[in-house]
């Protein structure tokens, strides 16, 4: 497992980039968005020469930063290195390309509940109450608790929140709920440092824990150094709070949001699965640097498919660098009923299946208790497809390489001089898919050419990518002048 491109080499083996089944549609959109973060890299110059010369920056080369190191690499030397547009996920970011099966990761403990790879996946959600409303707080973490959540999250905003979260925590004790409890911290760390003292876990968000500013940027660095320079005050902010969690054996999970991330980090990386990874290992490695390694990460953000790469790429690189560190699974804002429903199947069971995941929440905007039904399907569908391994034996593939994209190649006859039939015209004569045809379905025209895949324009079949490319008959039809 390595980085989510090649290493700066002479020449680049296309035969390293590997790439499981369940990525391939999400690959194409993670390409998208980490040329976009490229190109904004790429071509942004300095003040003093943004506008001076516009055809030389439009032939800048695409350089991207690997997440975990300071190297960079040039999109196009890659693109033509293995023959094609899109850029695939290099190495493994999952345990196995066959079987499901858990990806191995250290225990975490939230509270009296263990996250891990030796752990069943554990389920939480999150209160949509008031949390200075004290008793209705109580009343919704013992109903979420009851219908099965194993933690619940709790938004805190201010002080004032803060002071509630300690009544919160003591009225649940004394009403026997030992339901571990999150706080969610969102620009204030010094509340993050006041609820420490009481919940078992805090939620941050390296977008915007240490800037504390609410509103978008668009900043310009001149150089690496004034870039890595905001490191050092992260990291003064960042600490505390680490040394407080260590103290009191209090959790953490570093949660980064695609829609939130620093202006800082969309200056680098653009809004793409690179930024997201780069920006939560920045505070993992403060973490690490004083010994405290009892949190998680997650990647979430509204699009799945976002998400999935994002998570995938994490994975991938804590595989690089040896880390453990378990995982938590959610789709953000996925909505209501059977869309917010499907939303969180698609992102949440694909890493499931992967071996991904530790910990899950189906995000949903009804109230909180009624995540924990499809949140608990999903749980079980994980737990039992890695309990039996489902999948396929591992194979040689014969035909097609399906950790790389391509079109179809086939051998289709070449036009010789003589030939009754013009066979230059055929269609996608790269391509291999035959329709076999019937008498019976040359009956009626337009739906002859619907069959084949084809749309109609005034009467005139149109080719596009479902059409067929060749067509197979056992037996010819006779010739007539009306058809």
């Amino acid at each position: 497992a390595r980085q989510y491109l090649p290493p700066p080499r002479t020449s680049c083996d296309p035969a390293r980039l590997r790439l499981h089944p369940m990525a391939a549609l999400g690959s194409a959109l993670s390409c998208q968005l980490s040329v976009r973060g490229a190109w904004k890299q790429a071509t942004r110059g300095s003040t003093s020469t943004r506008g001076a010369n516009a055809h030389a920056r439009s032939r800048a080369p695409l350089l991207v930063t690997a997440a975990s190191t300071e190297r960079q690499i040039d999109i196009q030397e890659v693109a033509a290195a293995v023959d094609s547009k899109l850029l695939l996920p290099k190495g493994l970011y999952c345990e196995s390309h066959h079987q499901a099966l858990r990806r191995p990761t250290r225990t975490v403990m939230v509270g009296n509940v263990k996250l891990g790879s030796e752990h069943p996946i554990v389920r939480q959600t999150m209160t949509t109450s008031d949390t200075r409303d004290v008793e209705a707080t109580v009343a919704e973490v013992k109903k979420c608790a009851d219908a099965g959540a194993e933690m619940v999250r709790i938004t805190v905003q201010g002080m004032v929140e803060a002071k509630a979260c300690a009544e919160i925590k003591r009225r649940l004790m004394a009403d026997g709920y030992t339901t571990p409890l999150i706080a969610d911290i969102h620009f204030a760390p010094k509340v993050a440092l006041a609820v420490a003292e009481c919940f078992d876990k805090i939620r941050i968000n390296p977008g915007n824990f240490a800037d504390g500013r609410k509103k978008f940027e668009d900043i310009l660095y001149e150089t690496d150094a004034e870039y890595n320079a905001e490191l050092d005050e992260i990291e003064e902010v960042f600490t505390p709070l680490v040394l407080k969690c260590k103290e009191n054996g209090v959790a953490m999970r570093i949660g980064t949001n695609h829609g939130s991330l620093s202006a800082r980090t969309l200056s680098r990386y653009g809004d793409t699965p690179n930024g997201m990874v780069e920006s939560a290992f920045e505070f993992a490695r403060i973490c690490r640097k004083h010994d405290y390694h009892n949190f998680i990460f997650s990647m979430k953000a509204s699009n799945p498919l976002v998400m999935v790469q994002a998570y995938r790429l994490l994975a991938s690189e804590m595989y690089a660098l040896g880390w453990d560190y378990p995982l938590h699974l959610g789709v953000t804002e996925a909505g209501e009923g059977e869309d917010g429903r499907m939303k969180s199947s698609i992102g949440i069971g694909a890493l499931l299946l992967d071996g991904l995941g530790d910990t899950i929440r189906v995000s949903l905007t009804e109230a909180s208790h009624l995540e924990m039904e499809p949140c608990t399907r999903l749980r079980d569908l994980g737990m039992k497809a890695c309990a039996e391994k489902i999948g396929v034996d591992e194979f040689v593939e014969q035909g097609r390489d399906f950790k790389s994209f391509g079109r179809r190649v086939s051998e289709l006859p070449m036009q010789r001089e003589g030939d009754a039939i013009d066979v230059r015209n055929i269609l996608h004569r790269d391509g291999s898919v035959i329709s076999a045809v019937t008498p019976a379905m040359l009956a009626s025209e337009d739906a002859f050419y619907r069959d084949l895949g084809t749309k109609l324009a005034v009467g005139m079949p149109l080719r596009d990518i479902a059409t067929a490319d060749s067509v197979f008959l056992r037996e010819i039809p006779a010739a007539t002048d009306e058809k």
